[in-house]
């Protein structure tokens, strides 16, 4: 990497400001990238991910998207997967003390999140580590070395721990080694840049003390907000269930995305899009004039999340679908299909969607009427059979195109056929009995 291929530091610094909550210094940062354009030599800029859930949402992207920014001015991204860290657990935000993770579970899960980031980041320029690396081969000579580098007191000044003394609810030894031990990480990776969420703030900045005590200089931070769920009041978690997962099937990210309160949208473009501040500024000013509906904002915000996850053409579709079911109330184009067969150990299952087929055997279906209610329930449409019997009444099932209130109606699966059927307001499924 020469001097010339680097922007402009002004420009370099514009880029990266977008949704950061923020720069600590940014005077440092600064610094650096002067000095980064100086030498030719790109910034070691790391995000440090635990992977304590199989699956990335929404919300885990927007410090990856600011990662890719970085990558995307020339600099080094490195992603540090915390599989050392994760068995301890990161106590930020917690009221009490984490149930640690097993190797096996880290494990899986660093695998998955690896598949699921190189849609955001550039495999090919992408140095992954992991802190198992170097925190698994310390001894406790140097664990000792390295708490006598941070004061106990500065440590129960956290948040998520001075609340807990408060409330006399416990705190184990093995949480206050967390900020400690991934401290580490910085000081192994010698970091000019980390990146976290602003509620991460706090080790953070232990993590940039840390490096000074080993001699190097302290790391520049920025900080990201938290995206707010689908709820539109509390973070996007997948334990509250207003989460909009990567992997999901367009159409289900589609009908998510269009949930959300209109003021939020801006968020959403500003934190999971690569739009600009002036773009966006116009679209929000479109909209507030009438010449844009906020729905049809909504959709381009929705269509932009999905490319990036599941291409184009697949945004494309989940629009097209959306635009025929909520606007011009017509039954989507492509739609789940489950396939149900006699078989002489019972019926058969298969269900075909956009990302896959599956097939399994349903021996609590009867080979002859069942109800609809029981069937829904079975195939997991609904949480239950008085769930799915409360739906039919309530008008919430179609069987092509027909409205069914008999919660007592039945699919004869002994006689073959092709069903298109409504369940609530979004899902929409192709039965087919064979």
């Amino acid at each position: 990497m020469t001097q010339s291929n680097f922007k402009p530091v002004a420009e370099q610094l514009a880029y990266l400001k977008k949704g950061v909550a923020e720069i600590i210094p940014e005077a440092e940062l600064k610094a650096k990238l002067e000095a980064s354009l100086k030498s030719g030599k790109p910034l070691r800029v790391y995000l440090g991910v635990d992977p304590t859930a199989p699956d990335l949402h929404l919300g885990h992207t927007v410090v990856l998207r600011k990662l890719k920014h970085f990558q995307d001015l020339g600099h080094t991204a490195v992603f540090l997967i915390g599989d050392f860290s994760a068995m301890i657990g990161d106590p930020t935000g917690v009221s009490e003390t984490r149930p640690p993770l097993t190797r096996e579970q880290v494990d899986a899960n660093a695998k998955t999140y690896l598949e699921q980031v190189y849609k955001i980041l550039d495999r090919e320029k992408t140095e992954v580590r992991y802190n198992s690396e170097w925190l698994s081969k310390m001894s406790a000579e140097d664990v000792v070395r390295l708490c006598s580098h941070y004061r106990l007191a500065r440590m129960l000044e956290r948040e998520d721990f001075s609340s807990r003394l408060e409330k006399g609810l416990p705190i184990s030894v093995h949480e206050l080694l967390y900020p400690l031990l991934t401290a580490m990480d910085a000081v192994k990776l010698q970091s000019d840049v980390e990146l976290g969420a602003t509620e991460q703030k706090f080790n953070l900045l232990v993590h940039r003390e840390i490096q000074r005590e080993y001699g190097l200089p302290g790391q520049a931070i920025l900080t990201m907000p938290i995206l707010v769920g689908l709820d539109g009041q509390r973070k996007m978690s997948k334990s509250l269930g207003n989460y909009i997962g990567i992997t999901e099937d367009p159409g289900e990210i589609f009908g998510k995305i269009m949930s959300i309160p209109d003021e939020l949208m801006w968020s959403y473009y500003e934190l999971v899009t690569d739009r600009t501040p002036p773009e966006i500024a116009a679209l929000k000013q479109e909209v507030a004039g009438g010449a844009l509906h906020p729905m049809d904002a909504k959709m381009r915000l929705a269509q932009e999340v999905i490319a990036d996850f599941h291409g184009a053409e697949a945004a494309r579709k989940a629009a097209d679908n959306f635009q025929r079911v909520f606007r011009d109330r017509q039954a989507p184009q492509e739609m789940r299909e489950i396939v149900l067969k006699r078989m002489p150990m019972g019926i058969s299952v298969r269900i075909k969607s956009e990302s896959g087929s599956s097939s399994h055997m349903a021996p609590g279906l009867s080979k002859g009427p069942e109800k609809w209610s029981k069937l829904l329930a079975y195939l997991g449409e609904v949480g239950s059979t008085s769930e799915a019997e409360r739906v039919i009444k309530q008008g919430g099932f179609e069987i092509d195109g027909s409205l069914a209130k008999d919660p007592t109606c039945r699919l004869d699966l002994s006689q073959p056929g092709t069903y298109e059927i409504r369940v609530g307001k979004k899902k929409f499924l192709r039965i087919v009995v064979q």
